[in-house]
């Protein structure tokens, strides 16, 4: 297991930086000088705009201020935005919030997804079958924003069952409407592979095999059927929680979220590289830490990829 873990710890290091450097090319890239937008239909001087590229680095090669960057990070110093605010306290603020709303997520689509999954690839054709499939289609369908008002509508103006936004009060209670909002595509998606995984597992040779040595019922479809239908199923959650993070945007958004989505979503209007580029380099580390857990979880659901 350990020269296993290892191996997949060696492909990540030039996924890594594989990934920065191609961010940090395509940002700093982008048509149009951001030293030059900060002074608006003012203008910046030329004393000033030299000053603003010397700090940012702005007047050194691209590969050295992309080892630049890499050092800041290493050592934990992600720079500062174009209005002066250090990144890291973005980062400090946005993340955690926008972390909790995607882990939240990612238990409700995972538990829900593949629970109502296994009662239908158990019940293939009947009429709890049929209706799971429907509603699953219909929510891949809805867009997320429709879906967001109209739970905002319902459960919380309505009912009253769950607060409108999140604003400040940012807890379980007050994420919770968001997290499924968040989680809804997903969801129908894990539900819909679980189905297929679990049906075609119920006709595999080792299934019929434990059935004829007498195991019983949910022992067969819990230890052999399940655990062989999640290997699809934990490579989608794995992927997903990084998207679940980087796509956050329309749902916090409804919901008045401070989280990465609406900070981005700010930096890119403002052209602030900084901003962007060290957002989306903790997106690639969790999309990286996200696989690797994946990596483990094969190893523990299925012994021949330990082995091998």
């Amino acid at each position: 297991m350990a020269r296993y873990l290892g191996r997949r710890l060696l492909q990540a290091i030039p996924v890594f930086f594989g990934a920065t450097l191609l961010i940090y090319f395509m940002v700093f890239s982008l048509p149009g000088d951001p030293v030059l937008a900060l002074g608006g239909d003012k203008g910046v001087s030329d004393a000033l705009a030299a000053q603003l590229r010397s700090k940012y680095n702005l007047d050194k090669p691209f590969l050295v201020q992309y080892v630049l960057y890499l050092k800041g990070i290493f050592t934990g110093n992600f720079g500062v935005t174009f209005s002066g605010r250090p990144v890291g306290e973005l980062l400090a603020h946005a993340y955690p919030i926008t972390f909790k709303l995607a882990i939240m997520a990612l238990v409700f689509e995972g538990v829900f997804g593949i629970g109502a999954g296994l009662l239908a690839g158990l019940r293939k054709g009947k009429v709890f079958d049929s209706t799971l499939l429907v509603v699953s289609l219909v929510v891949i369908a809805v867009p997320t924003f429709v879906i967001g008002f109209v739970l905002q509508f319902f459960v919380g103006v309505k009912w009253h069952l769950l607060p409108v936004s999140v604003g400040s009060d940012v807890s379980f209670r007050t994420l919770l409407m968001p997290a499924i909002v968040l989680g809804a595509v997903s969801f129908a998606y894990v539900l819909r592979l679980t189905r297929t995984s679990v049906f075609e597992n119920l006709t595999a040779d080792f299934v019929r095999t434990a059935t004829a040595k007498g195991l019983s019922r949910p022992r067969v479809v819990m230890v052999h059927v399940l655990r062989n239908s999640l290997i699809p199923v934990v490579t989608f959650l794995g992927s997903d929680l990084g998207s679940l993070m980087g796509g956050a945007i329309v749902t916090e958004g409804i919901f008045n979220i401070s989280g990465v989505g609406g900070t981005l979503y700010q930096a890119i209007r403002q052209g602030s590289a900084p901003t962007i580029v060290s957002f989306t380099t903790i997106l690639v580390i969790v999309f990286i830490a996200a696989n690797l857990i994946v990596d483990l979880l094969y190893a523990a659901l299925d012994p021949r990829i330990r082995y091998a």
